[in-house]
């Protein structure tokens, strides 16, 4: 069963859950600095999405100069390739999309097909973020 929880900054226990995931992926998998992966916390709006009762995804947004920006998209390893982040996005696109702005993501390289099926297109030139390469991608609203 796969629920999804939407939380803010000031939810210490959840934000403590979604963070251990994200060190996970992105710190001891991808050894992304944590002073970079760990910036803007308090402006972001966060989801963790649990299956069978065990979280296993994050992800989170938050509004700029630019518009939404989706931002740290993180799944445990053991549960990727399974459909399930697709859940997570969907949740995330149909909370953002109310707001009537331009949604973008950088993604990286191994991503771009997950957020072209969602609709984002790439936009411009490959670009190192994190010492990892990247994408902005935008979604095309229709």
């Amino acid at each position: 069963m796969i629920e999804i929880k939407r939380f803010g900054f000031d939810n210490k226990e959840l934000l403590k859950i979604s963070n251990s995931i994200r060190t996970k992926v992105f710190v001891e998998e991808q050894h992304v600095d944590p002073e970079l992966e760990y910036e803007n916390e308090e402006q972001g709006k966060f989801y963790l999405l649990y299956s069978d009762g065990n979280p296993i995804a994050t992800a989170r947004w938050r509004e700029t100069e630019k518009g939404i920006k989706l931002e740290r998209f993180a799944m445990l390893k053991e549960f990727r390739n399974q459909g399930l982040g697709s859940e997570l996005l969907k949740a995330v696109l149909n909370d953002v999309q109310k707001l009537d702005k331009k949604i973008y993501l950088h993604s990286q390289l191994k991503a771009v097909s997950y957020y072209e099926r969602a609709g984002f297109k790439k936009v411009g030139e490959k670009f190192t973020e994190a010492g990892i390469e990247h994408y902005l991608m935008e979604l095309n609203q229709r």
